[in-house]
């Protein structure tokens, strides 16, 4: 006789089933009316705008929150939301060899990254770290030749080499003090951004081989639980003994919706147009990224970008552009499995 379930197993699964709904897999529909074509495009650009916003507002939180507290309650924030996922009579049927790509998953694509993310953006101005993250797209496609023996195409030769020089122009401006911030840090800065840069084109390179067997939304949910289990061992000290009321209610706020917004709602938004939206169209709107981060430092941070930081974010949706349009008659592109700074 099989066990009733109770009030509250009811609910977990009510729950797990909405979130399912929310981020099943991937079915690109592409034959469809063109304000529909229109309201999909606009969901991936919303998601850009997201994950380009949050480089300036990671850049506001650091001020006032230390990295390692920042980092922990990111990972304590996602974890809460994805809770539901977290059953043990789903989580018994991944393989070791699942969990292990899970854990390498997380350790890079989620632990390093944040770590190296939000000390990049406290060393360098908001616009240089929009435009170096931005880079993700060829990073992957770099990785995957040195790595996977994939050879690019001449598009996505081009794209890496304009990507190369858009970082080249950037640490060459702030090596002769011409970067927005005037920062002695701004190349140590721009280092931890490229780094964080690699381990999330590593992130999405592991997470090819497991989208073919895990739904995107567990993957999410596992990959931050490891985050966050890497992550209490170094922020847990710092948990304690910090001064919470020395934080502004607004920056409060702020590192709430970081959590949200990094971990969920754009991962929501990027997985809900991807499915609708051709892959090579889709890789154009990963230039609203740098612009968006440019925009927040602007007008939020009084950061005033150079006529090196417009050729770099040139160099950089130039690229993006020429890997993301296809010619006439090409197969079209694969598109990111994840948002870009997931």
């Amino acid at each position: 006789m099989p066990k009733a379930k109770t009030p509250a197993g009811r609910s977990i699964v009510r729950q797990d089933a909405i979130l399912r709904q929310a981020l099943r897999p991937i079915v690109c529909r592409t034959h469809l009316p063109a304000h529909l074509m229109n309201r999909y495009a606009f969901l991936l650009i919303a998601a850009m705008l997201l994950v380009g916003s949050n480089v300036g507002i990671g850049k506001s939180i650091v001020a006032f929150v230390p990295v390692p507290v920042f980092a922990s309650l990111r990972f304590v924030i996602a974890v809460a939301v994805l809770w539901p996922l977290y059953r043990w009579s789903k989580m018994r049927r991944v393989t070791r060899g699942e969990w292990t790509n899970l854990f390498l998953q997380a350790f890079f694509g989620t632990f390093l990254f944040t770590l190296l993310m939000l000390n990049g953006v406290q060393r360098t101005s908001a616009v240089a770290a929009g435009v170096i993250t931005s880079t993700i797209p060829a990073v992957v496609a770099l990785l995957a030749w040195l790595l996977l023996k994939e050879r690019p195409g001449p598009r996505a030769l081009a794209a890496i080499v304009l990507a190369m020089a858009g970082i080249l122009i950037i640490n060459l401006a702030h090596s002769h003090g011409t970067g927005a911030t005037g920062e002695s840090g701004s190349l140590a800065g721009n280092a931890m951004i490229m780094g964080a840069v690699v381990c999330e084109s590593t992130y999405v390179i592991l997470s090819r081989r497991l989208s073919q067997t895990l739904p995107a939304i567990d993957i999410c949910a596992y990959t931050h639980g490891f985050g966050l289990l890497l992550m209490l061992p170094l922020g847990a000290h710092a948990l304690l003994h910090f001064d919470y009321s020395s934080v502004p209610g607004p920056t409060w706020a702020l590192l709430v919706w970081y959590g949200l917004s990094a971990s969920i709602f754009s991962f929501w938004l990027w997985m809900k147009g991807i499915r609708h939206v051709p892959g090579a169209l889709a890789g154009v709107f990963t230039a609203v990224l740098p612009i968006a981060a440019a925009t927040y430092g602007m007008v939020f941070l009084g950061e005033r970008p150079t006529l090196a930081h417009g050729a770099a974010l040139a160099c950089v949706i130039a690229g993006l552009i020429l890997a993301s349009v296809q010619p006439r008659g090409t197969r079209s592109a694969a598109p990111l499995a994840v948002p870009p700074a997931a």
